[in-house]
């Protein structure tokens, strides 16, 4: 009997030590729910099963005893020294405190597998190891709510051992658990090959998290920050001193970084060759000049806009921009006449190929003549909102632009029609494509024009939204420009039969693409001209709101199209009689029909639908209210390769 009570002591029965100081008591055995051959008084089970639930504070610790309880230092060691990825990643599984943990390890603080370890061990870590100093192939984008630290944690150890994250896009952010300094130090501790990160609507980031990044991301080509109000001229100072290999800097509604933080970029950023500063009041002339007489010989793309720059930046631009070949300026409030003109006889621009201006006073005849004068490789020039402009200024500019390739015009209201027609005939034998939309300064005018050679090198004509070009100007343009391939004329009430008659008949090329969409007046004669004279090369024509045309010119469609592909006959007046006439067809292979808002098309169009639908890819039966629902069901169901909106 002594040797039983000396095994419940010796042997530790319960781990720790005994639970009672009298190893005899034989209360004990009772909680072992067997029957022994021992004698002992009867008591009740509750007072002797009693002491197991509420004795001593040391059993119930030995009963919740884990690996939780070792501190965060400890853990460390042991994650540091895991054999590789894998291994690391399923840790990362079991609690939010293991993933950040991981996510804190930096790849120069992993231990190497042990030189004990078998060799084809050994193997696997050197693989994995090289693994975890990928070159950065992976993308990863987080938005709205799933904008978390926790998140970023997770992709920190997740892509260190599949070749490295080279691209993180975090667009918005959880409302309740944003992104902070905490997710960024995980990248930036888990992801040194990051070459490209976009930072958008983060109000949460500031300072702390940027130089995380810096401090752990070196190879930092990209920055992206918008509405990020947090992040200062600390943050950007930092990204300058350690990511001196960046490239391209974008900064948008950034309203706490100024003009320091730009010149530590320019100080330190030697080979930018893209920026992008968008409303950021902090910014002013010496930032800019600072970024742009840096890079000098780098620099290809450069925007402003929404700045509150003077004359000074836009000088600097004209004389330093000596690589620059795409410049935005949008929204410039504070630049004059004399900061275009200056900038156009900086002589720095040589290489500008592409120049957009919005929404800037300081655009006038003048400014606009000596940027002209000032940019001889200019090949495209967008010119929006610019109230200043007249007639004489834009025709000089184009005299002076003989390189220029492509001319859009936007909101210029007090362009008229000799602006245009003089633009046109004065840009050189180079121009491809002229566009002019929402320009009220236009009138249709009959204009008495001598003998002018024509203007053989226009392939693309886009007037939309012009209320005043009418027959008169069409017709003009048609005798000017015979070689069109690609005519956009929406929105022009004004435009009859008439007038799109003489573009067709002049044109020697063969139409490609057409618009006339909201053309009103138009009328199946165009439609059947067109495709008489036009169908082996016409592609894709857009009819949509052109009310008076009729199943006569889907007939004619059907009839001499060959090539065309892509086809919009929304709210016109075609019925069922005309998709059946084209289902028909044996040479249309359209892929792209629409047919939306056309209420004299019903069911009855099924089976000429489902027939067209063996070559289409897309179909828009939308508003079309004639049309029943187990119809459409139908065609889901049989054009299952069509994308079909309903």
């Amino acid at each position: 009997m002594s040797k039983v009570f000396e095994f419940a002591v010796e042997n530790d029965f319960c781990p720790g030590g005994p639970i009672y100081t009298n190893p005899k008591e034989p209360s004990l055995f009772l909680s072992l729910g067997l029957p022994v051959d021992v004698y002992f008084p009867s008591r009740k089970r509750s007072r002797i099963s009693a002491p197991f639930v509420f004795s001593e504070e040391r059993f119930e610790k030995k009963k919740q005893a884990s690996i939780e309880v070792l501190p965060d230092e400890c853990l460390f060691e042991i994650f540091r020294r895991l054999p590789g990825g894998e291994e690391r990643s399923a840790c990362a599984c079991v609690s939010k405190r293991w993933l950040f943990l991981l996510s804190s390890i930096c790849r120069d603080e992993l231990c190497s597998q042990n030189r004990s370890a078998v060799k084809n061990t050994e193997v696997k870590s050197k693989i994995e190891d090289e693994e975890i100093e990928g070159d950065g192939c992976l993308s990863r984008s987080l938005e709205g709510k799933k904008a978390t630290d926790i998140r970023l944690a997770a992709i920190a150890v997740g892509t260190a051992n599949c070749g490295g994250l080279g691209k993180l896009f975090i667009h918005g952010s959880n409302s309740s658990r944003g992104v902070t300094k905490v997710g960024l130090r995980a990248i930036a501790r888990g992801c040194p090959s990051l070459k490209v990160l976009s930072l958008w609507n983060l109000p949460s980031v500031g300072d702390e998290g940027l130089s995380e990044i810096a401090n752990g991301c070196h190879m930092l080509e990209k920055l992206d920050l918008s509405q990020c109000p947090a992040i200062t001229d600390k943050g950007l100072l930092a990204i300058a001193k350690n990511c001196i290999n960046m490239t391209d800097l974008v900064l948008e509604s950034c309203s706490n970084i100024g003009n320091e933080g730009l010149q530590a970029v320019g100080q330190y950023c030697t080979n930018l060759k893209s920026i992008s500063i968008t409303n950021c009041p902090g910014v002013g002339d010496q930032g800019i000049a600072a970024l742009v007489s840096s890079a000098s010989n780098v620099l290809t793309k450069l925007k402003l806009q929404s700045l509150n720059i003077t004359d000074v930046s836009l000088a600097v631009v004209g004389h330093y921009g000596k690589a620059v070949t795409d410049l935005v300026l949008t929204s410039l409030p504070n630049v004059s006449e004399r900061g275009f003109w200056v900038m156009g006889n900086g002589q720095g621009l040589h290489k500008l190929k592409s120049l957009t201006v919005t929404s800037c006073l300081g655009v006038t005849d003048i400014g606009l003549e000596a940027v002209g004068k000032g940019c001889p490789n200019l090949k495209q020039f967008c010119l929006h909102k610019c109230a200043f402009l007249s007639d004489n200024g834009l025709v000089s500019f184009a005299k002076a632009a003989e390189t220029l390739e492509s001319l859009q015009l936007e909101e210029c209201h007090r362009i008229t029609q000799f602006g245009f027609f003089g633009s046109l005939l004065n840009c050189g034998a180079n121009l491809k494509a002229i566009s002019l939309v929402n320009c009220f300064g236009i009138r249709d005018l009959k204009l008495d024009l001598p003998e002018l050679s024509p203007c053989n090198s226009l392939r693309s004509l886009s007037i939309r939204n012009c209320p005043g070009f009418g027959d008169s100007s069409l017709a003009l343009l048609g005798n000017l420009c015979p070689q069109l391939r690609n005519v956009e004329l929406s929105g022009l009430q004004g435009v009859t039969d008439a007038g799109f008659l003489s573009v067709l008949e002049n044109c020697e090329a063969g139409l490609v693409k057409v618009n006339l969409s909201g053309c009103i007046n138009l009328s199946d004669k165009v439609v059947s001209v067109m495709t008489e004279q036009h169908g082996w090369t016409l592609e894709m024509l857009n009819l949509d709101g052109c009310r008076r045309i009729t199943d006569a010119s889907l007939v004619a469609i059907a009839e001499n199209c060959f090539l065309l592909y892509d086809l919009d006959v929304s709210k016109c007046a075609t019925t069922d009689s005309g998709i059946a006439a084209m289902a028909r067809s044996k040479q249309l292979c359209l892929q792209v029909l629409s047919v939306s808002g056309c209420s004299m098309v019903s069911d009855k169009s099924l089976p000429a639908l489902v027939k067209l639908g063996q070559t289409l890819l897309g179909l828009n039966l939308q508003h079309c209210n004639a049309i029943s629902s187990s119809t459409f069901d139908i065609l889901v169901e049989r054009l299952w390769r069509c994308d079909i909106l309903l």
